[in-house]
């Protein structure tokens, strides 16, 4: 049948930015799909809190605090995800971001690190987990990116440079482990989390962000979720190296604040 096929019975998925937000709405989508989770992020409370909920769909949940910008903890939770599970089958590389600001006052420091937490640490994760994949079956890997991979828009230099990065590393790594590991990425438009909260908060914005959405609304973290599920189960088995947009149908930037001209 058909809906089988959208089914993770016994995989597991480790997810990084899990405590909240869409990596926790990822993690939860997993969970129903039958997958078992490991919640990784830097906040224990929240990755515990996504744990217990994963557990309320039958699932076994490991909850591991992590920095992914320091190499030693993405290698702790490969290890801590192996004596556990024994396999991993599913990364979700979710953690990341940076925040706005003008080209002229990004610092080398905010580029590098923008490019670090976005890119280089998704590419360890996924390093440190492809050696397992390879040994089974074989895995997915799904990474998170953004709209403003593409877009253009003034104060995204470091992050919009960073995403776009993501998004060609998820085609290289595509074409270099095909066809036992898949790599695919969402490409996300504006949706409604903790990190666009202030903007969300002001309704001036939240009608502009919405106005510019040809599908009129702003996304939920159930509209990525529901995505991530589809290239990460079977029903994805035919698609790799991709990076689909799931955005509301944006064409051009629906960023509700102007910086200034230079």
């Amino acid at each position: 049948m058909i809906m089988d096929r959208f089914r993770l019975t016994d995989k597991v998925a480790i997810v990084t930015g899990a405590g909240r937000g869409i990596g926790r709405g990822i993690a939860l989508g997993f969970a129903e799909a039958g997958a078992h989770l490991v919640c990784a992020a830097r906040t224990l409370e929240q990755i515990e809190a996504t744990a217990e909920q994963v557990r309320g769909f039958g699932s076994r949940a490991l909850a591991i605090p992590c920095d992914v910008t320091q190499r030693a903890q993405l290698e702790n939770v490969v290890a801590q995800t192996m004596k556990e599970f024994g396999h991993i089958d599913i990364l979700v590389n979710n953690a990341g971001g940076s925040p706005p600001r003008a080209a002229l006052r990004t610092s080398e420091r905010m580029f590098d690190e923008a490019f670090r937490f976005n890119v280089s640490s998704a590419f360890l994760l996924s390093r440190f987990c492809i050696p397992h994949m390879l040994e089974q079956e074989g895995g997915v890997i799904l990474n998170i990116s953004s709209g403003l991979s593409w877009l253009v828009e003034k104060g995204f230099v470091a992050y919009g440079t960073a995403k776009a990065a993501l998004s060609h590393m998820t085609r290289l790594l595509a074409h270099e482990f095909a066809p036992r590991v898949r790599v695919n990425a969402l490409a996300v438009g504006a949706v409604a989390t903790d990190a666009l909260a202030p903007f969300l908060e002001n309704e001036e914005m939240r009608e502009k962000l919405a106005s510019t959405t040809p599908m009129g609304r702003i996304g939920t973290v159930e509209d990525i979720a529901a995505a991530a599920l589809y290239l990460s189960s079977p029903a994805a088995s035919w698609v790799t190296g991709k990076v689909y947009e799931v955005d509301g149908g944006t064409v051009a930037s629906n960023w509700p604040l102007e910086f200034p001209a230079v």
